[in-house]
């Protein structure tokens, strides 16, 4: 019995240490249901009985939210998923309510509702414009010369390369 006990913990996840309170405490009901003690599911999955019994009790009590999620879905939907968190905010407060917009951005992300159409893209432009100091252009176009080393030209090139890695070539001409 025992076996078949710690058998069916590893088979969540490996180690019962792994598991959230909330999962362990959903095991050892599980275990309860199929006929096994409850001191024994218990010990199997390593959770005290107080912490079982306040899971428990919490998966019986409503969710605190549940008004704000139809709420906010209604909304999202209302506008064809073109709002995004802080205009669902302004339009809450717009109606009366009063409401964090880090809880609209909370429920929002339990939920799922992305706006996807107008999501900021922001690209990355290197020019400046002129900065600092030009140097006098000394060459005057005028390359040749029949000494070696005596007129050197370069340039910086930047290279994107996969993820955040940059490349920067820098070659110089005789």
């Amino acid at each position: 019995m025992r076996e078949f006990l710690s058998k069916k913990v590893k088979s969540f996840s490996g180690e019962p240490e792994c598991l959230s309170r909330k999962a362990q405490a959903a095991l050892v009901f599980e275990l309860k249901k199929e006929g096994f003690k409850l001191k024994d599911a218990l010990r199997s999955v390593a959770i005290p009985e107080a912490t079982y019994h306040y899971q428990v009790k919490q998966l019986k009590n409503e969710d605190p939210n549940q008004e704000w999620k139809e709420i906010i879905t209604k909304l999202f939907d209302e506008h064809e998923g073109k709002y995004g968190y802080r205009r669902i905010h302004l339009a809450l407060r717009n109606q009366g309510y009063v409401i964090n917009h880090k809880k609209v951005q909370q429920i929002m992300n339990e939920l799922g509702l992305k706006c996807e159409k107008f999501t900021r893209k922001f690209r990355y432009k290197s020019y400046k414009g002129t900065v600092g100091k030009v140097a006098q252009n000394r060459l005057k176009r005028r390359f040749y010369t029949p000494i070696r080393l005596q007129k050197l030209v370069t340039d910086v090139t930047e290279f994107k390369c996969t993820g955040n890695e940059k490349l920067y070539l820098s070659p110089f001409m005789d």
